[in-house]
């Protein structure tokens, strides 16, 4: 089957945060969306398909996940990224960033260190913050146009007090896909530290090309007997509403600790149409996904060719994986707050600002290129415009 990415339905009027947020909060219409990490894309017909034949069903019960839930997953794990993993080592949570607060509150208590790899998405900062945890940053280096990860500093910041490291794989907002040396080093310093480690892998399956996404728990037995990956099918399929996520802990300890404390917040019960979409999409969405992993990376060199050519002040440093792209904007030479209302005001075009995921990247902004090349051409054309009326 081809799927047709070129157009996309009207998000507008539907309850879209992306779509519908620029009217409600700035009172701006016409603005173009490319900040919170949504598709514009139809999920898959087989998702659809799940969805529309349990709504038939007339009531809305609570659910439970059947068997063929479990295994979807298991299924996908081994066949899309090699890793075998077994029914037992999975439970579930009402999406990856409640997962990542409950293995802030289970893993560590008032005071206790967490560590992250700024810039990084910001509710890694708040799963910190908000659960009065000391906040350790280890912020990720930028050499010769790539971002490393700092180990001399990460080494340097661990104290008696670090109990927890909050990792992004593959990352987002730089866009990294850490290759199994990196998660190999990082392995050894969280087992010789004794940190626990929470993998964030949502954007796992969006790699494209020859790169491939190393699972951290599977770097080995040690370091899987120490860490909790939080995933779900929300960014490859397009389905973060339904608010289904999986999180796999070989370490039955560990597991029953996070249990323990998602029955204590009373996050337990699943979403009735959650749980047939993330089967459906696992079992069913990988033609699909095939095919706009290429469209997606299309977009991506796209932009960067766009920017490089006729925007030469802005530099667009095209990611090794996700849909998100970081956008340099030095180069006009404008403070943060103004550097966003330029964009929303002049070019009518809302990105996510750059220090909202770290002090490291004043001066970008992160754009969402998952969206129709036409819906994309617009966006660029409107920035072109503007930057050239400076």
């Amino acid at each position: 089957m081809k799927f047709d990415f070129d157009n996309a339905p009207d998000r507008r009027n539907t309850g879209s945060l992306k779509w519908d947020f620029c009217e409600s909060r700035y009172g701006l219409e016409g603005v173009i969306p490319m900040w919170i990490a949504d598709m514009d894309f139809a999920c898959p017909p087989p998702v659809v398909e799940a969805i529309r034949q349990r709504a038939e069903h007339p009531v809305y019960g609570y659910p439970c996940n059947p068997s063929s839930y479990w295994n979807s997953v298991i299924h996908w794990l081994k066949e899309r990224h090699g890793w075998d993993v077994r029914r037992e080592w999975l439970t579930k949570a009402p999406g990856v960033v409640p997962a990542i607060n409950l293995c802030v509150q289970a893993f560590t208590r008032p005071g206790d260190g967490v560590v992250i790899q700024t810039p990084v998405y910001h509710p890694f900062h708040s799963a910190v913050d908000n659960n009065g945890r000391l906040l350790i940053r280890n912020p990720l280096r930028r050499e010769a146009g790539r971002w490393i990860m700092d180990f001399e500093d990460l080494e340097k910041k661990i104290d008696p007090r670090t109990r927890l490291f909050i990792l992004c794989n593959p990352h987002n907002p730089v866009g990294r896909v850490w290759t199994r040396d990196e998660l190999e080093r990082l392995a050894e310093i969280c087992i010789r530290r004794d940190l626990i480690l929470v993998a964030d892998e949502i954007h796992g399956d969006l790699v494209p090309g020859r790169r491939r996404y190393v699972p951290a728990a599977s770097i080995s037995p040690a370091l899987a007997e120490r860490t909790m990956t939080c995933l779900a099918p929300s960014k490859t399929f397009n389905v973060a509403g339904l608010s289904t996520s999986v999180v796999i802990a070989s370490d039955p300890g560990l597991r029953a600790v996070f249990d323990g404390c998602a029955e204590k917040a009373g996050l337990i019960m699943g979403n009735v149409f959650g749980i047939v979409a993330l089967e459906a999409a696992y079992a069913h969405g990988g033609e699909w996904l095939d095919q706009i992993l290429p469209y997606i990376e299309a977009n991506m060199d796209f932009a960067r060719d766009f920017i490089q050519t006729r925007v030469p002040p802005l530099a667009f440093l095209k990611p090794e994986a996700t849909y998100l792209a970081l956008l340099d904007c030095r180069g006009l030479e404008m403070e943060q707050e103004a550097l966003d209302a330029f964009f929303l005001r002049k070019a009518g075009v809302l990105f996510d600002g750059g220090p909202g995921f770290g002090e490291e990247l004043h001066g970008f902004e992160r754009m969402n290129l998952a969206c129709p090349r036409s819906l994309l051409r617009e966006a660029l054309e409107r920035i072109e415009k503007a930057v050239r009326a400076l």
